[in-house]
């Protein structure tokens, strides 16, 4: 298993499913994860993610009304580890011209479109599907996984 490297002063875009990974320590990815919140705890980085993120990371648990992960999440998502950003109607706009162009979901072109717009040094996810932006600063953790 590789490593997960972050140059100090990068703007990391989290996708949500890195925001998953790390609040439920998912087996996988935990390990990798876990120095990244500690470079962010002492500002070496800044983390980054959409309002979306906490819309998307409270379905399941309410669906399971697993009031304990929605605390979670929101305990996380509402501190200021993570900065969540608002979907303006620039991010809107662009992420409109994303769907056109590479077919994204909403949320997805949502996602990149806020990474872009704030100029991220880095966007971590674990979704292939993000290859089809160009120029975009995209990290796969599985493929530091499979090193």
């Amino acid at each position: 298993m590789g490593e997960l490297n972050l140059p100090e002063s990068s703007l990391v875009y989290l996708d949500t499913q890195i925001i998953i990974y790390s609040v439920e320590k998912h087996p996988t990815y935990w390990s990798l994860l876990q120095p990244m919140w500690q470079h962010s705890a002492r500002s070496d980085i800044q983390l980054m993610s959409s309002e979306l993120a906490l819309l998307e990371t409270l379905v399941a648990p309410l669906k399971m009304d697993d009031v304990v992960l929605v605390k979670a999440y929101e305990r996380l998502l509402l501190s200021t580890e993570i900065q969540l950003m608002p979907i303006t109607r620039a991010i809107l706009k662009e992420a409109a011209q994303m769907r056109f162009q590479t077919s994204f979901k909403t949320p997805d072109a949502i996602h990149a479109a806020t990474a872009i717009a704030h100029s991220c040094s880095i966007f971590l996810t674990n979704d292939y599907g993000f290859r089809r932006v160009s120029n975009f600063p995209l990290v796969v953790l599985t493929d530091i996984v499979n090193g």
